[in-house]
């Protein structure tokens, strides 16, 4: 298996396609991609800087790999943890400190230091909260089974606002707080190693800025920081979920193109709403620049670019779609049996969708197959052709989280 910076020229020339080898595919290996700079290649990825004071990480590593990544790490350097730092609160990539403290008492060590953005804390207090509806989500568009959702974090010990500045050993490090995937993300520069850490702002892939199961996500100021981050012409890009870039003009090349995916997005969305346009026109009616998505770094093959104009409608627009039957509506339940009664039965309508779905109209047979199990739950014969319809529509996806929700039916 190639490292992971042969991986990831391959697949910006095309040696390699997103099909051939997920971006997100993850190696569980280390691979020092510059002096003092190793690489984890996990879920998610971990930066390890090498400083005169000891190490300092960029995200720690996801609840089931934190021992991994620790592995690798001392695979490469047994200097002592001095500084993590979150780029966000998600999951995978908060979980790798407490395995590096309990090396630090047995070795009497000075306990690690966690700095982060000032709204994280308030991520892990929600998360603690809504642990049940985490496991479902998370279950769901992983495809896995049933999980037990994490609620003990450790929580930063430092946190900053907008930006903070701070040195390690000798390592200038700059952390710049902006809204994008989330609202508490972190990006990280180090001006003396023209090496940039992005987090989850960029990830090898079309941006998770619509995820349809989470919380508001941030386009148009997502596409700022990337472009503020292409303004510093960095000579390394180490990620949140895929593959390092390395060379100046492929790093302003990538983050360049991502920020004018979302604005594309973003502004032909917002020109829809100030004409009145209605949530159905919209989603519809917008289109990325085919070009971008033709990019190796930004195919659809996690969130989509449909998912994002929803979370800018949501931004904007709140949650009604627009259709006036839809703001106080009829149970769905009730919905679906008027219309099989007006069908000649459930049975009918289950019929007409396989053979829409036959035809190729997998759409429109995802909706005739939902309402007839909807009109006859206990049919198992309408349960079957619903479930066949929408492993169908799975299957001709690409995006995970459209596979994963179809597949769920």
């Amino acid at each position: 298996m190639p490292g992971v910076m042969q991986l990831a020229d391959d697949l910006w020339t095309g040696r390699v396609t997103p099909r051939e080898h997920h971006p997100w595919v993850a190696l569980q290996t280390l691979e020092e991609i510059a002096p003092g700079v190793a690489f984890v290649s996990s879920f998610a990825n971990v930066t390890a800087l090498a400083t005169g004071d000891g190490l300092v990480l960029v995200d720690t590593g996801g609840f089931p790999f934190a021992a991994l990544v620790r592995d690798a790490i001392r695979g490469w350097s047994p200097a002592r943890l001095h500084t993590a730092v979150y780029t966000h609160g998600h999951v995978d990539h908060v979980f790798g400190v407490p395995a590096f403290e309990e090396e630090a008492r047995a070795a009497g060590w000075p306990a690690p230091r966690v700095v982060a953005h000032e709204a994280l804390p308030a991520r892990f207090d929600r998360y603690r909260k809504t642990a049940g509806l985490n496991a479902a989500i998370n279950s769901r568009q992983f495809q896995v089974p049933a999980m037990k959702w994490p609620v003990d974090y450790r929580y930063p010990d430092v946190t900053y606002r907008s930006v903070v500045s701070f040195d390690v050993g000798g390592l200038r490090i700059r952390l710049t707080h902006g809204r994008g995937e989330t609202d508490d993300a972190t990006w990280v520069w180090l001006p003396d190693r023209r090496t940039l850490c992005t987090g989850d702002f960029f990830i090898w892939a079309t941006p998770n800025a619509g995820n349809p199961q989470k919380v508001q996500r941030y386009p148009l100021e997502w596409a700022g920081v990337l472009r503020a981050m292409a303004a510093l012409d960095a000579e390394l890009l180490c990620p949140g979920h895929g593959f390092p870039i390395a060379g100046a003009t492929r790093v302003r090349q990538a983050l360049e193109d991502g920020a004018a995916l979302l604005e594309s997005l973003h502004d032909q969305t917002l020109a829809l709403l100030n004409e009145g346009a209605s949530l159905d026109t919209v989603v519809h009616a917008v289109h990325p620049p085919a070009q971008l998505l033709e990019r190796p770094y930004l195919q659809p093959i996690y969130d989509e670019p449909a998912f994002i104009v929803r979370n800018v409608w949501r931004f904007y627009a709140g949650w009604w779609d627009g259709n006036p039957a839809s703001l106080k509506p009829a149970p769905d339940a009730a919905v679906a049996a008027e219309l099989a009664a007006l069908a000649g039965g459930a049975s009918r309508l289950a019929d007409r969708a396989a053979a829409l779905a036959e035809s190729g109209d997998l759409p429109l047979a995802c909706h005739l197959a939902a309402l007839a199990a909807l009109a006859a739950p206990d049919d198992p014969a309408v349960r079957d052709v619903r479930s066949a319809v929408f492993q169908r529509r799975a299957e001709q996806e690409r995006s995970l989280m459209a596979r994963a929700i179809y597949r769920s039916v």
